[in-house]
């Protein structure tokens, strides 16, 4: 489908980057147009929708892609919001917009812990010279590529495919981000059931007991509160194992 590429430079010494995708496909995935990559979390596709549980089976046929845009559009056009045309599901930007009420489950709190927060600079960098690493390459310098070795071809990542990358089907970045999931250190409860109390660090002065005692009420019943600002920190114990 047509659309209107654009083309820059993000900043001296580095490569130019485009528009690999339209505005309509960008708005149904809920992606960066350039690098593909959610925009709420800067996570593959594949990883955002395993951990919400999103399942948006897109139309891979021309003719049904084509009707699906043209939908899309005019739903954009009338409304300003996104509907899927196929069984009147919602689109993943407003399935995104809607889980944010919800991010005390345990799937939103790992995309917010492999959600990039500072701006990442080597996705910027120019491409390997090909004419170094065969020892031709006579600009020195000047050369606006890198001279450096390539990394690995037997290495995931040194195939990726913007396609695979769109759909969320076997990404390798998306495999490297689960399997440091998997490698996180993970909070077991204690076998003895007798326990209910629960470790809060980081409390500051302007957090006091009532603040916790309405934030975490909703867990349930507390019995007791403890908080000891030397320390910056609390502890809560409930009434009931599950609770806590």
């Amino acid at each position: 489908r047509p659309f209107t590429v654009f083309r820059w430079c993000p900043g001296p010494k580095a490569r130019f980057k485009k528009t690999e995708i339209c505005q309509t496909c960008a708005k149904t995935k809920n992606v960066c147009q350039t690098c593909i990559f959610d925009l709420e979390y800067g996570l593959p596709v594949e990883v955002r929708d395993k951990a919400l549980r999103l399942n948006q089976a897109l139309p891979r046929s021309e003719v049904n892609r084509e009707y699906f845009r043209q939908q899309v559009d005019q739903a954009l056009e009338n409304s300003g919001d996104i509907t899927a045309p196929y069984g009147g599901h919602e689109l993943i930007g407003k399935a995104i917009a809607d889980s944010n009420t919800t991010v005390g489950n345990s799937n939103a709190d790992m995309l917010l812990k492999l959600a990039r927060t500072t701006p990442y600079y080597r996705r910027n960098r120019p491409h390997i010279c090909s004419f170094w690493v065969k020892g031709e390459c006579r600009r020195g310098e000047e050369c606006p590529y890198r001279h450096e070795k390539p990394t690995d071809p037997d290495d995931p990542l040194s195939d990726q495919n913007l396609r695979d990358r769109y759909y969320g089907n076997d990404d390798p970045v998306a495999a490297k981000l689960m399997s440091k999931v998997q490698a996180m250190p993970k909070l077991t409860p204690p076998e003895d059931r007798t326990i209910t109390t629960l470790y809060i660090g980081g409390v500051s002065e302007d957090i006091n007991e009532k603040d916790l005692r309405d934030h975490f009420y909703q867990f349930g019943e507390l019995r007791s509160v403890s908080v000891h600002y030397k320390q910056h920190c609390a502890f809560l114990q409930f009434t009931t194992r599950d609770a806590a």
